[in-house]
């Protein structure tokens, strides 16, 4: 009995003994692994930045700016050169599709050049446009002073008119405003008679004067402008004669007035309210018929440039104006930005229309 005592308590030490061998070298795993990710938590969470003060980014900025990981590479913004705030973003193709105009026309005030044509040469019913070739031709064949019969067939035109009276004579000069700035037909038919005997005669005279000046595909048989069959003008020959009138100073004196008052007491009103909706305009002339819908021609400066614009068959006419302008001298501006051997492109609109 004293053997087996003896065995069974060597045989329990010896257990005790590796149990606590083995607990003991799992306690120094355990914390063999527990300092190793305390050290790792430890250098992780070193990198951790408090912003500071609301909206304050400037530590972290820094933080980035140092850490193992390369800071983006910046990108160059590419631009090209600035644009004038008057700038239109409407490309010279669209513009047509943003205007009621049938028939439109940019040119350079200055040289002439076509700079936007939509229908540009399509012949309409010019309406009261055409007066200013009646006006031009007044005041190279008259004296302001000379004194200007009234026939009843002139008096009796309907409106627009300044109501003549036939039993009495009036000064050119009075009669050439109405024509020009009010938009007088009776005034018209007046002066055409006293030049040329009579309103066909005078017609004739007005197509071959604006042969003369430009207008190729003009025809006139009346000198009101009023609509009458194989009467005819384009936007281009509308456009052409007056930038070649408005650098007669009469002339281009007379477009810009308001408002005149005429020698025997009336007040004359200008129909063209471009004077002052529209900056930088020089002068114009509107038209109405049934025939020939709303038209207008005029000039506008504004520094060193110069534009002038037609349109005929409108439906919104002071609108179509101010968007013609304003891409007009937006097409100004980019050739002045352009070098000097480049250039842009014309774009013409051509289609059938009726007269």
């Amino acid at each position: 009995m004293n053997r087996l005592t003896i065995l069974g308590t060597t045989l329990l030490t010896f257990f005790l003994f590796t149990v606590i061998s083995l607990f003991s070298l799992a306690s120094h795993a355990d914390a063999a692994t527990k300092k190793k990710y305390s050290k790792k938590r430890t250098t992780s969470t070193s990198k951790v930045v408090v912003l500071g003060k609301f909206n304050d980014i400037s530590k972290v900025k820094r933080v980035l700016r140092s850490t193992e990981y390369p800071a983006p590479a910046k990108v160059q913004a590419v631009s090209g050169p600035r644009k004038k705030s008057n700038t239109s973003l409407v490309d010279n193709s669209r513009i047509g599709k943003l205007i009621s105009a049938r028939s439109a026309i940019i040119l350079d005030g200055r040289s002439g050049r076509t700079l936007y044509a939509k229908n540009a040469d399509n012949p309409r019913q010019p309406a009261s446009t055409i007066k200013i070739l009646t006006g031009m031709i007044a005041l190279k064949s008259l004296s302001g002073s000379e004194q200007v019969a009234v026939s009843r067939w002139a008096a009796d035109q309907p409106r627009s008119k300044v109501d003549l009276n036939p039993k009495k004579h009036y000064q050119a000069n009075d009669l050439i405003n109405a024509v020009l700035l009010a938009s007088a037909n009776d005034a018209s038919v007046a002066l055409a008679e006293k030049i040329a005997g009579s309103e066909p005669s005078f017609a004739r005279m007005m197509t071959e004067k604006a042969r003369e000046w430009g207008a190729k595909n003009t025809v006139c048989k009346t000198a009101s402008g009023l609509t009458a069959k194989g009467q005819a003008s384009t936007a281009r020959d509308l456009a052409v004669m007056f930038r070649h009138f408005m650098q007669d100073p009469a002339f281009a004196s007379r477009m810009k007035q308001v408002k005149v008052k005429t020698s025997y007491g009336s007040l004359l009103r200008n129909h063209n309210k471009a004077l002052w909706q529209v900056e930088g305009t020089q002068g114009g002339k509107t038209g109405f018929t049934n025939a020939a819908r709303q038209t207008y021609v005029g000039k506008f400066k504004r520094g060193d440039q110069e534009i002038v614009i037609a349109v005929m068959g409108c439906e919104t006419m002071w609108a179509d104006v101010k968007k013609l302008v304003q891409h007009g001298f937006s097409l100004q501006d980019r050739l002045t930005a352009a070098a000097p051997s480049s250039t842009i492109a014309v774009h013409e609109i051509v289609a059938q229309s009726t007269p």
